[in-house]
């Protein structure tokens, strides 16, 4: 499949700055709501930048602000190196948004509402890019269909095609498999990274940790309005890839005996229970090696439980722990 082109999207003023940099952003509504607080980040151009988050975290607020959709109340975005207002034509002209919402013209032709998208940006009609878009989302057989004879899978699909329908280079893809099939959520990661191929810079929304380890270069955390924590994914996942096995003791202990110590072990359950941490990600977690090692202090258990910290959890985690 051929990657999309991306014309003259990607400009001298997108290679000289990083594709979006934010500077102490914040959003208060009327309320005393603070929906976001003191947000700094720069988004290199050509990466593929996952925002992980709990819902109601601040994801969609942020890029709502950066997109110009909503109002900051402090701080200032620039994109592809325009201010987002002060220069917000510019700006925007370099973005694409995939919102979460299904929004689309339920009358209007698949062809008809992916052109006209276009045309809102000002550029001029190029029909070869629009059938490229509509083939590599497996939507050229249906670009004479009306969108509310599509299923959800499509339409999902129709609002990708519109915000690529201007050939930005920079893309907000905001949750973009809530809801969707197994085969669109293959289609669009490899959409994604060839786009990424193609310079263009991805700003994905997900509370999937899975997909943000599929897909992003690197990863920010947002809680509670807060971008609490910046890193490669790589290293983030090593984090965030920790499990527990609870063992129940035969006897309860109060403390642990001598020659565990190699081991990340703690009590709990008043010492009616031995708790090893581990990495899941790792080869070789080191369960094997503890349970032998638990033999051979002759510490006895009737059962034994695996679990994993739910995104929630890590999220609070992350917020009262300080990062380093």
């Amino acid at each position: 499949m051929q990657a999309i082109p991306l014309g003259d999207a990607v400009d001298e003023a997108v290679t000289a700055a990083p594709a979006v940099a934010i500077k102490g952003l914040a959003k208060r509504y009327a309320s005393g709501f603070e929906a976001l607080r003191d947000v700094n980040l720069d988004i290199q151009r050509g990466e593929i930048f996952g925002l992980l988050g709990p819902n109601g975290a601040g994801k969609t607020t942020l890029i709502s602000i950066i997109c110009g959709l909503v109002n900051a109340s402090d701080g200032s975005v620039h994109a592809a190196g325009h201010d987002i207002e002060t220069d917000f034509r510019a700006a925007r002209w370099h973005i694409g948004l995939v919102p979460q919402e299904l929004t689309t013209d339920a009358f209007e032709s698949v062809w008809g509402t992916v052109s006209f998208s276009r045309g809102l940006f000002g550029r001029a009609p190029n029909p070869e890019h629009i059938e490229q878009v509509l083939r590599d989302l497996s939507l050229w057989d249906k670009r004479n269909n009306a969108l509310r004879t599509l299923s959800g899978g499509m339409k999902r699909r129709v609002l990708i095609a519109k915000a690529l329908a201007h050939e930005p280079s920079i893309l907000f893809l905001d949750e973009p498999t809530a809801g969707v099939d197994v085969e669109l959520r293959r289609e669009m990661w490899a959409l994604v990274r060839r786009l990424r191929d193609r310079g263009v810079t991805i700003i994905l929304t997900t509370h999937y940790i899975a997909e943000a380890e599929e897909m992003a270069d690197r990863v920010g955390v947002i809680n509670d309005g807060e971008l609490i924590l910046v890193e490669d994914t790589a290293a983030l996942m090593r984090k965030l890839g920790r499990k527990q096995l609870t063992l129940s003791l035969n006897e309860p202990r109060t403390a642990l005996p001598a020659g565990l110590e190699r081991h990340e072990l703690s009590l709990a359950d008043d010492g009616h229970e031995l708790v090893f941490h581990y990495d899941a990600h790792a080869e070789h977690p080191g369960i094997d090696e503890l349970l032998r090692d638990l033999e051979r202090v002759g510490i006895g258990f009737t059962d034994l439980r695996t679990s994993e910290s739910s995104l929630e959890e890590i999220f609070v985690n992350l917020v009262t722990e300080k990062p380093q």
